[in-house]
């Protein structure tokens, strides 16, 4: 977490100018959705060499967006992980806001030359986590706080041919493979848990014919010995599944269908639409208007110590 202090209040007021870098599926699927909820959001622009949107200005790179309209204060990155950092660089050079889509970069150091770069330009730097915004998240830390956990089973698992249909770069270096959905359960897992966990092992399962994992097996612990086991795969057909279990010394805790679905101890607590996005956009705006920066690197830590800890074996070629 960062936070920038003495921002000059006079200079922005809550509404924002935004331009959009990327155009793909993730955009049109939740970003667009969001935007248009948010009063104070203001779509100018956007930029992306390969595809544009009905009724906006559209150019050919972040650049040329930013000379085109200089009431653009904001900037959200949603294109590839392996062109975020550049991306974002550019931007808070240019004194404006950043949101930056999951993961915030490939690496752990490109994030932190960021954080750096934005409290250097006294902007705003979000890394936008939006699971953690899914409606069972936050009443599902307050239950835990207050009590030892014992055992974690995790559950991610979806059907890359939907989630990421024709997207190569998912295969290839900085593209995560099935750690781009698994991160989400790993920022859930590091918002919830009353205590940090630390990997153990971790069994990376890569196709023949890419660079990035199909599907892992994880294993961590936490200072008091808790049993956290996490499944990712990305060869699921049919719905996906994205479930986690807690055992604790006072109750069971079940966050099903990617947070929207709580139970406590079988009784259902919460079971509400999936709106993760309306709630990054509304911490966007209330961290640009209070001066802050809100950047947590925990789940792509996590993701670094599988790459780094793991053992990789090679399945049959998988990628289309």
């Amino acid at each position: 977490m960062v936070n920038n202090k003495g921002k000059r209040m006079s200079d922005f007021s809550s509404d924002f100018n935004l331009g959009l870098v990327g155009v793909g599926k993730i955009v049109r699927d939740q970003h667009l959705p969001a935007i248009a909820a948010t009063p104070n959001c203001h779509l100018v622009a956007t930029a992306d060499p390969y595809a544009s949107l009905p009724h906006l200005p559209d150019y050919q790179n972040l650049e040329a967006m930013l000379d085109a309209h200089p009431e653009i204060n904001a900037v959200s990155i949603c294109t590839p992980t392996h062109l975020r950092y550049s991306q974002a660089r550019v931007a808070l050079m240019r004194g404006k806001h950043v949101l930056l889509e999951k993961p915030p970069g490939a690496t752990l150091s490109e994030v932190e030359d960021l954080i750096a770069c934005a409290k250097q330009q006294d902007v705003s730097l979000f890394a936008a986590w939006h699971s953690r915004f899914a409606p069972g998240v936050a009443h599902a830390q307050q239950w835990l706080a207050e009590r030892q956990v014992q055992r974690v089973e995790i559950e991610w698992k979806e059907d890359v041919r939907v989630w990421h249909p024709g997207q190569a770069w998912i295969w290839e270096p900085g593209g995560m493979g099935v750690f781009d959905p698994g991160i989400n359960a790993l920022s859930i897992a590091t918002a919830i848990l009353p205590q940090p966990f630390f990997l153990q092992q971790a069994r990376l399962l890569v196709p023949s014919n890419a660079q990035t994992p199909i599907a892992a097996d994880l294993s961590f612990t936490d200072p008091k010995g808790a049993v956290i086991e996490a499944a990712f795969d990305f060869r699921q057909s049919g719905p996906p599944t994205w479930d986690m279990h807690i055992d604790t010394d006072n109750g069971r805790l079940s966050l099903t269908q990617g947070g929207c679905r709580l139970m406590i101890d079988d009784e259902l607590i919460i079971d509400a639409e999936e709106r993760e996005y309306q709630g990054l956009y509304a911490r966007f705006a209330e961290l640009i208007a209070n001066g802050r920066s809100e950047v947590d690197v925990a789940p792509l830590r996590q993701v670094a110590d599988a790459f780094l800890y793991g053992h990789r074996e090679t399945t049959d070629a998988f990628v289309e």
